[in-house]
């Protein structure tokens, strides 16, 4: 079924890695999203490190779509918190360079004016 996507829907014509299928919904378990009800899986999103550690993950009902300069930006700030790990990325924090904040409890009711 994903190749078919891959090969008939024009915002994947240019995905260049392999497309998988969890056909017997054991993945789709193991995380959580699979219905047992319909038989079908939730819309799962999952950012996870190369340590097998879950940075993100984000969960949405089948007919909602994902936003993918949304998904890059968290992994754009997954990727800047593995550095800076006393840092927050702002909900607007897009890119290396942007405002992060340092959370404590001074913080707390003051964010919009932090930025």
């Amino acid at each position: 079924m994903h190749l078919a996507w891959q090969r008939e829907e024009g915002a994947l014509k240019e995905v260049k890695f392999p497309m998988g299928s969890d056909t017997t919904g054991r993945l789709a378990r193991m995380f959580g999203v699979y219905d047992e009800a319909t038989g079908l899986s939730l819309r799962g999103t999952f950012i996870i490190s190369p340590e097998a550690k879950l940075m993100n993950a984000e969960v949405n009902f089948y007919n909602l779509g994902r936003n993918i300069n949304e998904l890059m930006r968290k992994f754009k700030a997954n990727l800047h918190l593995e550095k800076y790990s006393d840092e927050g990325c702002p909900a607007k924090w897009t890119e290396e360079g942007d405002k992060t904040l340092k959370p404590s409890a001074k913080l707390v009711g003051r964010v919009h004016q932090e930025l």
